[in-house]
């Protein structure tokens, strides 16, 4: 790991604190730098899975023991939910 000294708001790190539930500045620095690279991450698989096309018709018949599940409106209600 690197050293780096900075100037740093203290109301946002407080507040990030919070959020992230964690003790020490260097603990919430270090956690709220993940979450953004895991968010891109996230970005980036979404970005793969909207390439490819995806058809849940029938999805609910598909399932065995009879505990199938309709997905046919997934992707337009993960949508509706993004625009939210």
């Amino acid at each position: 790991m690197g050293r780096i000294t900075v100037e740093v708001n203290e109301e946002w790190l407080d507040a990030a604190r919070e959020v992230l539930g964690t003790d020490t500045k260097v603990a919430t620095i270090n956690a709220a730098l993940h979450a953004f690279a895991v968010r891109r991450h996230a970005v980036d698989i979404v970005a793969a899975l909207d390439s490819v096309p995806m058809d849940f018709e029938g999805s609910a018949d598909a399932w065995g023991h009879g505990g199938g599940r309709d997905l046919s409106r997934l992707e337009a209600d993960a949508r509706a939910t993004e625009a939210a």
